[in-house]
């Protein structure tokens, strides 16, 4: 059956700078046996379907996958799945706000400019990480115990570890020992000097059936943004930049409301778009 589909570049203000998202927009009557092969098929970190919504507060619903497991939530994908939603005609019920359906439950989207943001989820999993394991981190990387300023779990779909580390330079000279760190997911993040473009670079290793460096990572940035706002670290709004030493130029713009809202923005390009049959 043919289908609508579209590839999108998210999280970038440049051409082919941001994250790769491929996106079935009519997805119903799919299995998940489909989805998944076709996941794996594209080969991207994530891969999205689009479907109608189960609950009457909802615009549309997303399944979101990679090409090995299914993930109730994913920023990036989110972002790149509403922008598809909306490129193809939808229309949601309000005019401020479009609301995803996934697993982690509803998201709220918001316009901002021609930036698209969505709310960051609820922690499942919050608090510093063990000794064994920060102690594990810490070597892997091949990092001093002085290099990390803070640690902290910031599960909120993925399972990330957050590592603060002095220094943007630091962040972008890690080369992890991926035998030592195998199963983890986790993200290093730190500041740029005062007057930067950017306020923080960041970096994120995602395990598969092994471990790649993503690209643009929503999903982490709105736990970096909760945990270093929340501890004073950050500013109520700033601007990180993700995916340097890929040769990406990735920006995420965090905002913090004043209902204590942390939002988390970027642009979104259609690449490619036509059919897929499946």
């Amino acid at each position: 059956m043919q289908r609508r589909f579209t590839q999108v570049d998210v999280f970038s203000e440049a051409p082919l700078g941001g994250n790769p998202l491929a996106v079935v927009i009519d997805a119903d009557g799919l299995d998940d046996a489909a989805m998944q092969r076709f996941a794996n098929w594209t080969n991207l970190s994530e891969t999205t379907f689009l479907l109608p919504p189960t609950q009457p507060e909802a615009d549309y619903r997303v399944r979101i996958f990679t090409p090995s497991t299914e993930l109730p939530f994913a920023g990036h994908p989110t972002l790149g799945s509403c922008h598809a939603w909306l490129e193809a005609g939808g229309s949601p019920k309000r005019a401020d706000v479009i609301v995803q359906e996934c697993g982690a439950g509803l998201i709220s989207i918001r316009r901002d400019g021609q930036r698209l943001a969505f709310a960051a989820p609820p922690m499942r999993k919050t608090g510093p990480l063990d000794d064994a394991l920060l102690n594990r981190l810490i070597v892997a990387l091949g990092l001093s115990r002085d290099d990390v300023l803070d640690h902290q779990w910031l599960v909120n779909g993925p399972n990330w570890i957050g590592l603060y580390l002095r220094s943007a330079e630091l962040v972008l000279a890690a080369k992890p020992n991926f035998e030592s760190l195998k199963g983890l997911d986790f993200g290093l993040v730190g500041p740029h000097p005062p007057g930067s473009a950017c306020a923080f670079e960041v970096r994120a290793f995602a395990y598969f059936d092994g471990h790649i460096e993503d690209p643009v990572t929503g999903s982490l940035n709105a736990g970096i943004a909760q945990w270093l706002i929340g501890q004073g670290i950050a500013p109520d709004h700033y601007i990180a930049a993700q995916g340097t030493a890929l040769g990406r130029s990735g920006r995420i713009h965090v905002d913090k409301d004043a209902e204590g809202g942390i939002w988390i923005g970027g642009l979104s390009r259609t690449v490619v778009s036509g059919q897929v049959d499946l």
